[in-house]
């Protein structure tokens, strides 16, 4: 053997690669691709730290979320009486207070705003065509910022005296 070639298991640790059993210069290890290489169908990277405020958002808002949701549940399902008490009445009593409004507003902008964020993620990691990602994209925005809007709307001109 030459001063160039090294035997795969000795001094390594590295067991025996399947069909060679010898490195060298002549004979080097196989490459191996990396499993996300950019290609010309991949997005181009120009939007800054936004993927990061992204990423920072999400775990933010998910433990809110946790905690808003979880005492939601608290309050409707286990100390307000349960499923059966829930009604118009139920809800015009707890939107009659700007705590319960806030509450919900939250809550509701809090989902919306998170599962856009996730879905514009899988949309950017799935969509290959720049065209079908622009498209989804509007679809989705365009729904996130509707039920917004409604929601909002809803929630701060709830009229309980409806006739």
């Amino acid at each position: 053997m030459s001063d160039n070639t090294v035997t795969a298991g000795t001094a390594t640790g590295v067991g025996p690669v399947e069909g060679s059993s010898v490195y060298s210069v002549d004979n080097p290890a196989p490459l191996i691709e990396p499993p996300r290489k950019r290609t010309k169908k991949s997005p181009k990277s120009t939007r800054g730290n936004f993927e990061m405020y992204g990423w920072l958002f999400m775990r933010l808002s998910g433990v809110v979320l946790v905690v808003l949701v979880l005492g939601h549940l608290l309050i409707q399902l286990v100390l307000d009486g349960g499923v059966s008490k829930i009604g118009f009445a139920f809800v015009a009593g707890r939107w009659a207070s700007p705590f319960w409004q806030v509450w919900d507003l939250l809550m509701l902008w809090l989902a919306m705003l998170h599962g856009a964020n996730g879905l514009r993620t899988v949309i950017n990691d799935y969509a290959e065509r720049p065209n079908t990602r622009l498209w989804l994209k509007g679809l989705l925005y365009t729904a996130t910022v509707f039920t917004i809007l409604l929601g909002t709307l809803v929630i701060f001109t709830f009229d309980p005296n409806i006739r």
